[in-house]
């Protein structure tokens, strides 16, 4: 029999290979198509009677990413359809479809044949479940090799029996651990886990696979087998009755109860573990369809999932432009954010002309990349000749015409016009007729920086986020001449460095920045109000925020803010800033010299190390302090998350961001806004946007005009509008089909 994704080849010993290489993918995934065909495997393997055993691989670098988009998105679709149809028999179609992963696991798992997956790269979410299926699993040594349960971080969990096998092979805690932050493990580590059984070099693979069978491996599950005991003993041990009270409160800690699936998990193992493992299997299953259910499964996966890998792929990019493969570019500017720009594209293959005013500044730029390879190698997550090859793709000089053979220039000079304008000037003397020029600035319009420039079309914005090696999003800021091309070229040129791009149209702050700025304005409202510190800080977290608005702002400098502060009062107007709030920032930069981290005080104090940052006592003293009895913790929440949202939804308004799915990646990748929301947008269709508009006004007459929700919220919520609804990224032809 022949497969459209699987080649099978049986060896003289009776094993069949069984190699995926799904045609015309660069990564195997899962579809409806691959499920059937596995199933149909395991008939012909079982039903061959020359068949001893079966070696399962992948035919390209990695072995699975997991779940394909169309699956995820057709359960969902599903849920939806079912739901309009029949609600009361919407529940069990999601409980099937929820399931059909874990029975075709479990169907190879007893199969009567030894199954044994030999694991050659990425091996992710159901692809890892697949694995701990077989009866034995061998992985290759090297580097690039990574063994993960991550769904958790879009808002579900392993349901095809990954929260059952993974806590009979590991023990309990190592377990939960790994499945609740969604942990990557290195082949060392799964072994020591316990979760495969052999660690070999990448030419041995199949081999040893092979050889497993024939030494005899029994085509049975340890928890099939009579008188099986879970590592640790399972749920009624002394070391479990320390584990288990202590385990939802940690992960409350740390996720501030805001995630479902992780919560799920906990309940999976807990309960699975005192139950036959079929039936395990179908709690698991009972859990997983009811996770599916909510808006934060929903929302994570839409934004987490779809879009990012959407719009990862182009979604945004011009069509009829050829795709541009960038082999040199030039960074001017090589100070922290052109060093770091420098040395991200290096380590994707692209030489880098890295200039600044004089040798001995450029030579500085490139030292930084020299300390992130050290940093790397000494790591193990480099070898040294990669580090060498990197390093030697950057050529830090002072001499502007090692750019007339590159295709786009990033220039990351500092925040001053009259200084981009001078830079501006000079790579255009030299730049190739249609080479592109991107700046790197995070808040001046891209519009008025391209006056400067001798050909607009091809004036682009591309503002990175610091630290660049670690953020993944990028905005590509579009000015009001900007070109096709140009956009084209900066996808390009992002796609290459494996960010995620947004395209927003030109405005101060961008779209990052402004969302940014009002969280930390609110901490300042909160601040003046006589709210303790501690309280705005911890609300932030449990409102599902990465760090605090003051902490972030001691992260970005404060006194960035105020030259912030200042531009807008001289570009806008006295009433762009609230007076209060400039009085606070003077004070804290001007009379106490108080910066943020860089130098060592601002909010927050910053002692010498190994000693930890804390909150710098004398903000009590800048304002009278309200009782902490008096301060609803829940209202600071939904400040601060609410004015971030409205802040995003006044870009829609406006037209800086015309893509639902770009307000929600860029909110959660730009600055972290509570992933468990699916993004800004996400949160207010999450809960509806009359209830949004509600909500606004309730704070609106409490905290200000400032929450008033925006005419395009009052239309939508009298509409039934959503985002996804009135923004439609997909189309009229897609809704329609």
């Amino acid at each position: 029999m022949t497969y459209t994704n699987f080649t099978v080849e049986t060896d003289a010993d009776g094993i069949a290979l069984v190699t995926w290489d799904m045609p015309g993918k660069s990564m195997n995934v899962f579809t409806v198509e691959v499920m059937q065909e596995i199933d149909a495997i395991v008939d012909a393997t079982v039903k061959d009677e020359a068949v001893k055993g079966v070696v399962f691989t992948s035919g390209k670098p990695t072995f699975s990413g997991g779940a394909d988009l169309t699956m995820i998105r057709g359960m969902f679709t599903l849920l939806q359809e079912e739901q309009a149809k029949n609600p009361e028999t919407a529940m069990q179609k999601l409980f099937d479809e929820a399931g059909r992963m874990t029975w075709l696991w479990r169907k190879i798992e007893t199969n009567g044949k030894p199954w044994v997956a030999a694991i050659n790269g990425v091996c992710m979410g159901g692809a890892l479940e697949l694995s701990l299926a077989c009866h034995g699993r061998v992985v290759s040594n090297a580097k690039s090799v990574k063994l993960a349960l991550p769904e958790v971080k879009v808002g579900i969990f392993p349901g095809a029996g990954g929260t059952q096998r993974v806590s009979r092979l590991a023990n309990t805690q190592d377990a939960l651990q790994m499945m609740t932050t969604g942990q990557t493990l290195t082949p060392q580590r799964a072994k020591a886990m316990n979760l495969v059984h052999q660690v070999v070099e990448p030419d041995q693979l199949v081999t040893a696979a092979k050889q497993m069978i024939k030494d005899g491996l029994k085509p049975v599950a340890p928890w099939d087998e009579k008188g099986f005991k879970v590592p640790g003993g399972g749920i009624w041990t002394p070391a479990a009755a320390q584990l288990w009270p202590a385990a939802p409160a940690i992960l409350r800690r740390e996720t501030a109860g805001n995630y479902p699936g992780a919560l799920a998990i906990l309940k999976c193992v807990y309960e699975g573990l005192q139950l036959p493992f079929d039936t395990a299997l179908k709690v698991e299953q009972r859990y997983f369809a009811q996770i599916l259910r909510t808006t934060e499964a929903f929302s994570m996966i839409r934004s987490l999932f779809i879009s990012m890998q959407e719009l990862g792929k182009g979604a945004r990019r011009p069509a009829g432009i050829e795709k541009n493969k960038l082999q040199k570019i030039g960074v001017v500017g090589a100070g922290f954010m052109g060093a770091s720009i420098a040395y991200v594209t290096a380590a994707a293959g692209i030489a880098v002309s890295l200039i600044d005013r004089d040798d001995e500044a450029a030579a500085k730029g490139k030292a930084h990349s020299e300390k992130l390879v050290a940093d790397q190698v000494g790591k193990g997550r480099m070898t040294k000749e990669d580090g060498e090859k990197l390093l030697s793709l950057i050529t830090p000089t002072a001499d502007y015409s090692t750019l007339s053979d590159v295709a786009l220039v990033v220039e990351a000079v500092f925040e001053d016009r009259q200084v981009k304008k001078d830079v501006i000037e000079k790579v255009e003397a030299v730049l190739p007729e249609g080479a592109i020029f991107a700046s790197n600035t995070s808040t001046l319009p891209i519009t008025g920086l391209a006056k400067n420039s001798k050909r607009p079309k091809q004036f682009i914005g591309v503002h990175f986020f610091s630290p660049v090696e670690k953020m993944m999003l990028t905005e590509v800021i579009l000015g009001e001449e900007t070109g096709d091309e140009a956009l084209a070229v900066a996808l390009d040129f992002v796609s290459q460095i494996k960010k995620t791009p947004i395209v927003v149209n030109d405005t101060r702050g961008f779209y990052v920045n402004r969302c940014v700025f009002r969280y930390i304005n609110e901490a300042y409202d909160m601040l003046i109000e006589g709210v303790p510190a501690a309280m705005i800080e911890n609300a932030a977290k449990m409102a599902g925020m990465p760090v605090g608005p003051l902490s972030l702002n001691d992260e970005v400098a404060v006194d960035l803010s105020q030259k912030i502060m200042k531009a807008s009062i001289a570009d806008l107007g006295e009433a762009s800033v609230r007076p209060e709030h400039m009085s606070l920032i003077d004070k804290m930069v001007d009379e106490l010299d108080r910066r943020g981290r860089k130098n060592t005080k601002g909010f927050y104090d910053y002692p010498a190390k190994p000693a930890k940052k804390s909150l710098w006592p004398g903000l009590k003293d800048l304002y009278p302090q309200k009782p902490a009895a008096d301060v609803d913790v829940n209202v600071l929440k939904q400040r601060l998350l609410v004015t971030i949202a409205l802040e995003a939804a006044r870009t829609m308004e406006e037209g800086i961001v015309t893509d639902p799915r770009e307000a929600d990646v860029g909110s959660i990748l730009g600055f972290g806004f509570a992933p468990y929301t699916g993004g800004t947008l996400s949160y207010i269709d999450g809960m509806g946007v009359k209830t949004f508009v509600a909500l606004c006004e309730t704070l609106a007459a409490q905290y200000g005009d400032h929450f008033k929700p925006t005419p395009l919220l009052i239309d939508m919520a009298a509409k039934g509008d959503t985002f996804y609804t009135r923004f439609d990224p997909y189309g009229a032809v897609e809704k329609a089909a």
